[in-house]
């Protein structure tokens, strides 16, 4: 882990995601949410629902990162396992936590509460529970892991109440150069900007617009100074290929 500059992985749990069932939505909300607050996702996992994958995973995760946020394999069936995982790599055991039993008493009342729906209220010894405002039963924060639902409206609800706890890191800026280019024809120019600009992100993205070959140059980093006057220099370039290419933000 850094100490500048707060970095974060993510933990993507669930068979359905590998299967093909599931097409995974949350980790474009996760990455989107930490750039506005500057912490770089660096990482991204994808692990069955078996436990010591998960444990391997999160274990190795946890000590390179600042941050590790899970998500899937919580809820109430046989195969969330991700809490009893999320112990097993800290080493505690896993108990019925008092807090999340009253939240989920009372929202589907004491007469409904099936032992099914009690396996939400299991948590590490020692977590603290995360707010989910959808649908009651929480995700789980120990030590600098949250553990959040796999369901992309009420993961996404969790993580609005998480950023607010985190530490910020320097905002990044970006700027993004369009127009109709095919890569190969900037790819050598296009190096040499990246090596004058060793601390700016520069990436090259292709699209294909009514049968033509275009591509998105985009020049990102903390240094704004920086980033505008290496954007300045590929929309130079692009606009050696097509006059049209245009700047803009983000």
């Amino acid at each position: 882990m850094t100490d500048d500059i707060p970095t974060a992985a993510a933990l993507v749990i669930g068979n359905e995601i590998l299967s093909g069932r599931t097409a995974d939505a949350n980790l474009n909300a996760i990455a989107t949410r930490l750039t506005a607050i500057g912490v770089p996702l660096r990482e991204a996992r994808v692990v069955p629902d078996i436990q010591s994958e998960i444990v391997a995973a999160l274990n190795a995760l946890r000590a390179r990162y600042t941050y590790v946020f899970t998500t899937g394999g919580i809820g109430p069936t046989h195969d969330d396992i991700t809490v009893d995982a999320v112990a097993a790599a800290f080493g505690v055991p896993v108990v019925e936590d008092p807090r999340a039993r009253a939240l989920l008493e009372r929202y589907y009342g004491a007469e409904k509460l099936t032992p099914a729906r009690l396996r939400m209220a299991r948590a590490p010894v020692g977590a603290d529970l995360i707010e989910n405002p959808v649908s009651t039963a929480p995700g789980i924060k120990i030590g600098n892991v949250y553990v959040m639902a796999g369901v992309p409206n009420i993961m996404q609800a969790m993580m609005d109440g998480v950023v607010l706890t985190l530490r910020h890191g320097p905002a990044v800026h970006s700027l993004t150069i369009s127009g109709f280019m095919a890569e190969s024809a900037i790819a050598e120019d296009l190096g040499a900007i990246a090596a004058r600009y060793p601390h700016i992100d520069i990436g090259s993205y292709p699209w294909v617009r009514e049968g033509r070959f275009g591509t998105a140059l985009v020049a990102r980093g903390t240094d704004d100074v920086a980033v505008k006057a290496a954007a300045a220099e590929i929309l130079a370039l692009a606009r050696a290929k097509d006059p049209a290419a245009a700047i803009s933000a983000g």
